[in-house]
């Protein structure tokens, strides 16, 4: 393998790709949808989604391959909660803190998380496994609160049972490993 820094590492343990090697695929969705009104967000979903997030030398690639100025681009992906200017973790946990969800113990087992993980939202572990986010609503509110991890929709969640709950995703993930080491 290759010389690789530190921080190469850390990227490649999510995403395969490094920012130089996804500009040529970054091309070529941006040109299939060069005749395309309003090209920009699906230019930078597509480019998140090979990435998994959106570094700065990604928009400045777009920003100069699609004649826009660095700071329409950056501020479409400033303005969208959606697009991750830092990378993201394999899981994305998303806590509910619409009215219902708030009101129903949203905020407490937001908080019950961020001290699980020991980071704050926004962030990811720095074993990039898990990243916490806030939602405004998942559309379940008669299951309040709720908790969506990927695109798993866990309901009536309650602070005292978060950590059996991202240990269910941990133990997941070791489970995977382990299997992956006999095949």
């Amino acid at each position: 393998m290759a010389d690789m820094t530190k921080t190469d590492e850390l990227n490649s343990c999510t995403h395969e790709l490094s920012v130089e090697e996804a500009l040529p695929i970054i091309d070529t969705i941006i040109a299939s949808f060069r005749d395309t009104r309003g090209a920009l967000i699906p230019v930078l979903q597509q480019t998140q989604n090979l990435l998994g997030y959106l570094p700065e030398k990604a928009l400045q690639h777009v920003s100069e391959k699609m004649d826009m100025p660095y700071s329409e681009v950056s501020g479409v992906v400033t303005f969208y909660s959606f697009f991750s200017t830092v990378p993201r973790g394999k899981h994305v946990i998303r806590v509910c803190m619409g009215t219902a969800c708030y009101v129903r113990g949203g905020k407490q087992v937001l908080e019950a998380i961020s001290r699980d993980l020991d980071i704050e939202v926004g962030s990811t572990t720095g074993d990039r496994f898990f990243s916490l986010e806030v939602g405004r609503c998942f559309g379940a509110c008669s299951l309040a609160p709720v908790v969506m991890i990927d695109d798993t929709v866990h309901q009536r969640v309650r602070p005292d049972k978060i950590h059996d709950l991202l240990n269910g995703y941990r133990d997941k993930e070791a489970a995977t490993a382990s299997e992956e080491e006999y095949v």
